[in-house]
């Protein structure tokens, strides 16, 4: 969850004038999240951000739903997916309901001239293979593999790729993202029970301001939708801001994992909550160490939601025949549970080695055709 922040300039009092070597005023940009009732930055510009020069073509990037109802056991290959080379026009979208899209992308170009905002979503890109480093108005952002990058919704940014082979998943949000209030006190710090502490979330740096007018194409996604939109000014003009809203990134491999006596339910794992779900991160851990304890997980009938795994090691405890960017999906309505092998397995072993990411939904996810496309169909039959 961040917190204040500020980088360059600013003026001593907000809503105050604030001008330039030859005395013309700053732009002064309140960027609010949830009206005015929740966390936001102020940024100032060198030029008005609302000099708009013309509305270019508007392209349809809404999920074709081929599954809106059911209730088997899902996996899918996700290596296994046709990708593009571009970051935002190539990014494939799985599973899907109003709260939130899961999509995958596995971008080769770096976006140079190119800009994008989400403005319905907030965003979670998770980095599984690849580096490089992102841009935006609140600074530089280096990321690596196992880095999750938090973008809120209306920040325009741009992915610059160091490295060719780049796979990652992508969770858009209705809503805001912030860290499980039970870890956090009233002052929004994060408490000592806590599996991640503020030094563990890094902040954007080496901020440029780039005071150019020109013409520069931001494509922004609005409800399924990304229109071009030619502003008159670069988007990345400031000359300073500061507040509570900004990305940010956060390693899977900082997270520190929450053990006990016999095993733990998956809240332990929680990391980050969205409206109407959850993400968690699954990490080498030790195991259990009750001495008749089972590592593996019980069953559980999921009476309240789906359940999706991505597999980032190609090694699961409970699980059988894994593979690197593999998917699972557990639909509410029938219980799900480990491989019996896997359970017999567990037995007097000390810790595991795995490495995923899970989305536990509060509502059905719809299946969309990219994901039937790279579908195991009989994978609901793993159990018998």
């Amino acid at each position: 969850m961040p917190h204040y922040y500020r980088q360059g300039d600013i003026p001593s009092k907000r809503h105050t004038q604030f001008r330039n070597k030859e005395g013309v005023l700053y732009s002064e940009e309140l960027v609010s999240t949830e009206g005015f009732d929740n966390i936001y930055s102020l940024v100032y510009h060198c030029h008005p951000p609302t000099l708009i020069k013309e509305i270019g073509q508007t392209r349809d990037v809404r999920p074709e739903i081929a599954v809106d109802e059911h209730i088997a056991h899902r996996k899918f290959f996700g290596f296994n997916l046709d990708f593009g080379p571009n970051f935002i026009a190539d990014r494939i979208p799985l599973m899907v309901n109003n709260d939130v899209q899961i999509s995958m992308a596995s971008p080769k170009e770096s976006m140079v001239d190119e800009y994008f905002k989400n403005s319905t979503a907030d965003e979670v890109v998770f980095i599984h293979h690849g580096e490089g480093v992102m841009h935006s108005i609140y600074g530089e952002l280096p990321f690596k593999p196992g880095d999750y990058l938090v973008i809120p919704r209306g920040t325009i940014y741009q992915m610059r790729w160091t490295t060719k082979e780049n796979k990652c998943l992508i969770i858009e949000s209705s809503g805001p993202i912030v860290t499980p209030k039970r870890y956090r006190n009233q002052f929004g710090q994060h408490l000592e029970h806590s599996p991640f502490c503020e030094r563990d979330f890094r902040k954007p740096q080496h901020r440029a301001t780039h005071n150019q007018k020109g013409e520069f194409v931001i494509s922004i996604k609005k409800n399924g939708f990304i229109y071009d939109v030619v502003y008159a000014s670069h988007p990345f003009d400031a000359i300073g801001w500061d507040g509570y809203l900004y990305p940010y990134a956060f390693s899977i491999h900082d997270f520190e994992p929450i053990t006990g006596r016999v095993h733990q339910p998956p809240p332990v794992h929680q990391t980050f909550s969205g409206r109407n779900f959850v993400i968690c991160s699954f990490v080498p851990r030790l195991y259990d160490y009750h001495p008749e304890g089972i590592p593996a997980p019980y069953n559980h009938s999921n009476v309240d939601s789906d359940e999706v795994l991505y597999y980032v090691e190609s090694k699961f405890m409970s699980r059988n025949d894994v593979v690197e960017g593999m998917l699972t999906l557990h639909p509410l309505g029938v219980p799900h549970g480990p491989h019996q092998t896997a359970v017999e397995n567990s037995i007097g072993k000390k810790g595991t080695e795995e490495l995923a990411v899970m989305v536990d939904t509060f509502h059905p996810l719809k299946l969309t055709k990219q994901a039937l496309s790279i579908e195991d169909a009989g994978y609901h039959k793993s159990w018998m």
